[in-house]
């Protein structure tokens, strides 16, 4: 297990990623945390965001009480900030949020009226700072993945396939689409660190096709690479069966019950990752405690599905999947942008 100390390559390291963000001297910034947090980013953040000159003020709530009774890992939705009005006041009225939340703010509903005023929030994910360390962002991977944002903003549909029998089918008309390569310097914009992925939010009625989720891909809500084939039926935006007869499947079917929710079983987001920093091996060299599967996500050339809330399809749900999908090829109209898991252009 690595030790959880201020080490002065860390500092610089998220001195780094605050220039990036522009962070100037007096500028307010709030760093946001819970009483769950992961107290060693808490503290190289103060260190960085002092040593540019900032006028840094700590915001910390203890982490809420459950809401329910299934485990609720990998939304991106924090609750920290439910029923805080005041609270969420004073964070839209500052210049950076660094946001160091268990989950993390980039789902949360919360979000919209701190970003409305002018904030920039830098959601720095829960991992170990050596990760960070590892994945700190750089410029080329911005240009590479605003250039992937706008082929997705042009496209009318995105077809997945895969040697293991993935045929997906989205249609991206009116879509929205984010790309995130680590820093935010752009009013009223999140970002997440580590960065590197483009992703689409599908309206109603655009997703239909198979999910073969294949032995070594990767299911971050359990933090576990898949030992045995799982398929995924998609019918109308909706996982209609989970079909599989290794504990993977087994698994997914259990938490999929476990919610009564029929829009966990909806299409949340998809897109892929382009961090060619990012190693598929990140799962086996760390403890679980020791990160919280981001690089995963960001994994160059992974095609990334994921299951559960999309409010831009008005679909709200605690339950999530974020599936990393290794080999497979994905085509916007007729360009090919992924070949069988390897990034192209």
């Amino acid at each position: 297990m690595l030790i959880e100390r201020v080490e002065a390559k860390w500092i610089d390291v998220f001195r780094e990623v605050f220039d990036l963000c522009r962070v100037a001297a007096g500028d307010e910034v709030a760093i946001l945390s819970e009483s769950q947090s992961r107290q060693i980013n808490v503290q190289l953040a103060e260190l960085a965001l002092l040593a540019l000159g900032a006028k840094v003020f700590h915001l910390v709530l203890p982490t809420p009480e459950l809401i329910s009774s299934v485990p609720i890992r990998s939304t991106g939705s924090s609750d920290a900030l439910r029923d805080r009005t005041p609270i969420v006041a004073a964070l839209a009225r500052t210049a950076l949020v660094v946001d160091l939340t268990v989950e993390g703010l980039l789902h949360a509903p919360q979000l919209p009226n701190i970003l409305e005023q002018g904030a920039r929030v830098l959601t720095i994910s829960n991992e170990h700072p050596e990760a960070l360390e590892r994945l700190r962002p750089d410029e080329r991977l911005r240009s590479q993945v605003q250039d992937a944002v706008r082929k997705t903003k042009a496209a009318k549909n995105m077809v997945v396939t895969s040697e293991s029998g993935t045929q997906l089918t989205i249609g991206l008309a009116n879509c929205p689409v984010a790309g995130v390569w680590g820093w935010t310097d752009r009013p009223g914009t999140i970002a997440h660190w580590p960065g590197g992925v483009v992703v689409a939010f599908p309206r109603r009625h655009s997703v239909s096709g198979h999910v073969v989720l294949d032995i070594g891909d990767i299911n971050l809500t359990f933090k576990r690479y898949l030992e045995s084939p799982v398929t995924l039926v998609i019918e109308d935006d909706y996982v209609t069966a989970v079909e599989g007869s290794g504990v993977d499947a087994i698994l997914m079917r259990n938490y999929y019950d476990a919610w009564g929710d029929p829009e966990a079983y909806g299409v949340s987001h998809v897109g892929w990752g382009l961090n060619r920093k990012a190693r598929y091996e990140a799962l086996t060299v760390y403890d679980r405690n020791d990160t919280n599967g981001t690089e995963l996500r960001t994994l160059a050339g992974s095609f990334l599905f994921s299951t559960g809330a999309n409010e831009h399809a008005e679909r709200f749900s605690l339950g999530h999947f974020d599936l990393p999908m290794l080999g497979c090829t994905i085509k916007l109209d007729d360009e090919v942008v992924v070949a069988q898991g390897k990034l192209l252009g």
